[in-house]
């Protein structure tokens, strides 16, 4: 895709209403934002995520501006509008390695393509802090993130309990080299695979980055269980992301199935979480995006400041269920207070 091609559909982003409504079109405006026009005199940062479609990554834009507000710095958010988009993404670190901001915060949707030029960012005096997915080298300041890894044996912890330690499950993948999920991933399949009577049928399917293709990989996929009677002869699932949890959520609903499965996903979203107080989805695994793109920012900003930071900033993981999902501090995940920081 040409760059006046990308700069054509970033403009135009803001007008292509979905059919999710009012929750689209925060996502669409938010996707095409530009930097805000105060007279700050503090640094400019571009916080630059995987994609702009889903509700996760639009949490990060807000805790982003929060800490924005607090240090007095200008926040330019803009990323691919698909998840699976390497060269637009490669394209927007080169821009603003071009234009000389002061720092990028980066959550970047592939561990290997990303690395030239966050290293070319480095010998540009740019500083780099790597957010929600790792990358390869160390080119950059900080990595601050969720741990992964825990999150998926959480996950596995769970719906092998939920099973009894008997029965049979799968995972649907999300994307390869997505470093992120790739842990998620690993996460859940050690810790399942620690319940001796759980049998994973299948964990080498992708749903992959848009909602519509995960929704047609989760059909094909269940699809190869169906019994003759229309029942489903699969008693687990586990999704690792917000898309393919959402997918798979819509595929168990259309088919007569929610409910009569056993079914942990990841991240939240306002169908996720009446999914999951309907008992169609028995947990969710959150974790803090808001908090994440708040301290990338302020950490980006200590360095600037030359103050020493981390190495890795873990913003935490916690798996919620129906019975605790009103408790306050998991009400603050599943319904986090978007309009309040992305206020056109």
């Amino acid at each position: 895709m040409t760059r006046r091609a990308c700069h054509d559909r970033r403009r135009n982003c803001g007008t292509r209403l979905s059919r999710w409504g009012a929750v689209a079109a925060l996502l669409a405006l938010s996707a095409c934002s530009t930097p805000r026009t105060d007279k700050s005199n503090g640094p400019t940062i571009a916080v630059i995520p995987k994609g702009t479609s889903h509700v996760f990554w639009q949490s990060i834009h807000a805790g982003a501006e929060k800490a924005a507000r607090e240090i007095g710095a200008v926040i330019i958010w803009r990323g691919p509008l698909r998840e699976d988009d390497r060269d637009s993404q490669v394209s927007e670190v080169e821009g603003f390695i071009s234009r000389g901001v002061s720092g990028i915060v980066l959550a970047p949707l592939d561990e290997v393509a990303l690395a030239p030029p966050v290293a070319e960012a480095k010998r540009r005096n740019i500083p780099v802090v790597v957010i929600d997915s790792g990358l390869k080298g160390r080119d950059y300041v900080s990595f601050v993130a969720t741990d992964n890894h825990q999150g998926g044996r959480l996950a596995g912890g769970h719906l092998g309990a939920l099973l009894n330690g008997a029965g049979k499950a799968l995972m649907l993948r999300y994307a390869e080299g997505s470093e992120s999920t790739l842990q998620r991933e690993a996460g859940f399949l050690e810790a399942i695979g620690a319940q001796k009577g759980v049998e994973v049928v299948s964990s080498n399917q992708y749903g992959g980055a848009d909602v519509e293709g995960a929704y047609k990989k989760s059909e094909a996929l269940l699809s190869r269980y169906k019994r003759p009677d229309g029942s489903l002869g699969i008693d687990g699932i586990f999704t690792p992301n917000e898309s393919t949890t959402l997918a798979m959520l819509r595929v168990l609903e259309d088919n007569g199935w929610a409910g009569k499965v056993k079914f942990v996903g990841f991240d939240a979203s306002d169908t996720l979480v009446a999914g999951l107080r309907s008992g169609h989805i028995d947990a969710l695994v959150l974790q803090d995006p808001m908090n994440m793109g708040y301290l990338g920012v302020k950490t980006m900003a200590a360095h600037l400041r030359g103050e020493p930071v981390a190495e890795r900033v873990d913003t935490g993981v916690r798996l919620v269920t129906r019975e605790h999902m009103d408790d306050p501090d998991a009400s603050a995940l599943l319904h986090p207070d978007l309009a309040r920081w992305l206020k056109p």
